[in-house]
């Protein structure tokens, strides 16, 4: 069951490990450390964590900005489906270098895919 696949997978903890592994992969590939030039990395990965958590079931509420309007600055830059694919192949690594098995992983990765729209288009 969706609902409690933050609990499945291990809670705050796997969450914030995955973020942390999740982000030093995209900062070290050349093809998406440039949106991130203007970016508080710390405050980043504390709104994604709580983001992810709340998105995979977590008793977490999310008080970053909203989704669609977070990645406006990065869409008038670029931000295109390659990039997303990316972003998801990064995210996918990490919870595996992390230990959530691969049945969760792919729950994962299709919630995260279904912000694809809200994430890339104006």
């Amino acid at each position: 069951m969706i609902d409690d696949l933050y609990d499945l997978i291990g809670g705050r903890r796997t969450i914030w490990a995955a973020t942390e592994s999740f982000y030093e992969k995209v900062l070290a590939d050349d093809s998406l450390r440039h949106f991130f030039k203007r970016t508080d990395i710390s405050h980043l990965r504390s709104r994604q964590s709580m983001f992810l958590s709340m998105l995979l079931g977590g008793r977490v509420v999310y008080t970053g900005k909203e989704i669609h309007a977070t990645h406006a600055w990065v869409r008038n830059h670029g931000l295109n489906d390659a990039h997303f694919d990316t972003f998801l192949k990064h995210f996918r690594a990490a919870l595996e270098e992390v230990g959530v098995k691969a049945e969760k992983v792919e729950k994962v990765i299709k919630l995260l895919e279904t912000k694809r729209d809200a994430v890339l288009n104006p």
